[in-house]
């Protein structure tokens, strides 16, 4: 490296550059003076050298600078006398011969980045938005977009490897039921028409794909009008989206597996599953989980009891669907345990209750509601749902839906508080045969997941099944308890697409009107195709052992949505509303 500003980095001087006259430059991490000289920490993206200051003239220089500012420095490498071994450049340190301040720096910062006091965690988090340049200097957080950028460039290797080429699709598109509320852009050319930015580029990849191209990848920017949560941004993401032609369900699961398996190998020491992938099904999931995204590094599972429960005296489980979870060795917490549990269930779950029973080291039941719990009921406990001596049973009663999220809410928990998560482990799964369709909030039929899925029997199935009781070829990776790629095998046929919508309440003409391309283009020779989207950020996020999806992105938006770097959204001007025909409603 060498340059008008520098002939090495910060982190590249080792014992075998003493002597050498070098020029570095770089951010002051520390300054610390001694007198008759100064040290100064000199830090750039590559690492730390010591910089000593012994000469009156070049003191004079560092008058003004204080943490953060950017120098340059001439000096000559010499070997250090008290080695520091905690650093790649420990052994030697430059003698300052000039010294040149490149950039200035406020005395005071808003808080602090890299020095011993730094608790990054500490300061509030859109005080650090609002300076996220600086934030971005901590040396964690500028790691890990580091590691976003080595991530890409393995994806990508790993897709050109496999076989697909990379193909940009449109950011002003039109708007699509993805889901979520569509971000939409005023047109200046056609007053009163709107562009919308793609929640995912789902209908291009698939004309792709009725194109000719056998296969196709892009990382794509996607746009949702979403509530942010600590693992999704909002507004904005960015996912792996492919497509192929001529493929199965099992072509993209292999497709998905290799990615994810030699992604993450490459950029984590944690245990990383071996493929193929543990299969379950979305109801199976829902039953043993309670969530469609199971966290199996957990190994506490959920199961029915109503059945064991048929006339019992308890008024809190008559006519109720019955959840359990048996907690081994829960027996040996206090009742302060079992207490919070129900606090918690109550207030963050909405449950009307957590009931529970320990059974003792004698086998003997104890606390909760063991007076409800027959000899009957204990022998079914044990004998079907394997409960033993030293155990603790939870059980939610509630509706048949409300039990089974509650249930999946409590046995999180539950793998927290008892610190039963398996440690430096990725654990995968696929989770498959998601529903075709579900009821909204209105109760009408809606499209569970993605409206362009094949459903499993074809137009038969969409014929003569109850909607609700049609499954798709639909399918999402999950690791750890997050989602982190869905997919399906595409619904490539007009007239089952033209069903498939008919049930969810559009009409021919609205499919004509609303996917006009697509339904166009299927008229005119489609090869059956499938294809998913890997989440990068979610991605990114796990692999970094991050706990908040924000860490992993340059700039993100706040909890509210807002980049108070950039003070997005805003107003704007009379004239350019004008320009785009958009009158504001007060």
């Amino acid at each position: 490296m060498s340059s008008k500003y520098r002939t090495h980095n910060c982190g590249e001087l080792n014992i075998s550059n003493v002597g050498q006259v070098v020029k570095l430059s770089g951010w002051v991490q520390r300054i610390r003076n001694l007198g008759a000289m100064q040290f100064i920490d000199l830090r750039d993206q590559f690492g730390i050298t010591q910089i000593v200051v012994a000469d009156d003239d070049v003191k004079k220089k560092t008058e003004n600078v204080v943490t953060e500012c950017v120098i340059c420095i001439d000096g000559t490498v010499v070997e250090r006398s008290n080695k520091n071994t905690k650093i790649p450049t420990g052994e030697i340190e430059v003698t300052a011969n000039d010294i040149i301040i490149l950039g200035k720096c406020k005395s005071e910062l808003p808080f602090e980045i890299n020095s011993e006091k730094a608790d990054i965690n500490a300061v509030r988090e859109d005080l650090r938005l609002e300076y996220r340049f600086l934030d971005l200097r901590n040396e964690k957080i500028h790691n890990i977009l580091l590691l976003r950028s080595q991530v890409m460039q393995t994806l990508r290797a790993k897709m050109y490897e496999l076989g697909f080429p990379e193909i940009q699709t449109p950011i002003l598109a039109n708007s699509s039921p993805e889901g979520a509320r569509d971000y939409i852009v005023p047109s200046r050319l056609h007053p009163g028409e709107f562009y919308a930015l793609p929640q995912a580029p789902q209908q291009f990849k698939q004309l792709l794909m009725v194109s000719g191209f056998d296969k196709y990848f892009q990382i794509a920017p996607c746009f949702r009008d979403e509530d942010p949560r600590a693992d999704r941004a909002p507004g904005e993401f960015y996912q792996v989206d492919f497509e192929m032609s001529f493929a199965d369900q099992e072509d993209v699961f292999n497709v998905l597996q290799e990615l994810f398996i030699s992604t993450f190998r490459k950029h984590t020491n944690w245990k990383v599953d071996d493929g193929p992938f543990v299969r379950i099904p979305y109801r199976e999931a829902m039953e043993k989980y309670g969530i469609d995204k199971p966290d199996l590094r957990n190994p506490l599972i959920i199961q029915d009891v109503t059945k064991l429960f048929e006339g019992t005296d308890f008024n809190a489980f008559k006519d109720k669907t019955i959840k359990a979870i048996v907690v081994p060795n829960g027996a040996e917490q206090g009742r302060k345990f079992f207490d919070n549990m129900g606090e918690y269930a109550q207030q963050e779950l909405e449950a009307k209750g957590l009931a529970w029973v320990k059974i003792e080291a004698d086998g003997s039941l104890n606390g909760g509601i063991s007076k409800f719990i027959t000899e009957e009921i204990k022998e079914g406990l044990e004998n079907e749902f394997g409960a033993k001596s030293n155990d603790a049973i939870f059980f939610i009663a509630d509706e048949f839906q409300k039990a089974q999220k509650i249930a999946g809410g409590v046995r999180i928990e539950l793998g927290k508080r008892l610190d039963l998560i398996e440690k430096e482990v990725y654990k995968f799964c696929l989770i498959t045969d998601f529903p075709m369709y579900e009821l909204s909030d209105e109760g009408k039929i809606d499209f569970n997941h993605n409206p362009f899925s094949m459903p499993q029997g074809g137009m038969d199935a969409l014929l003569n099944k109850d909607p609700l009781d049609i499954v798709a070829y639909q399918f999402d990776v999950v690791c750890n308890g997050y989602e982190m790629a869905s997919g399906a095998v595409r619904n490539h046929d007009p007239e089952l697409m033209v069903k498939a919508f008919e049930i969810a309440g559009y009409t021919e003409k609205d499919v004509e009107t609303r996917f006009g391309a697509l339904y166009k283009a299927f008229q005119y020779g489609t090869p059956p195709h499938a294809g998913a989207a890997p989440g990068l950020d979610r991605m990114i996020m796990l692999i970094a052992d991050s706990q908040n999806i924000r860490e992993v992105i340059a700039f993100p938006k706040n909890k509210k949505a807002r980049d108070v770097l950039m003070n997005s959204p805003s107003v704007v001007s009379k004239e350019q509303l004008d320009d785009v025909h958009i009158k504001v409603s007060e």
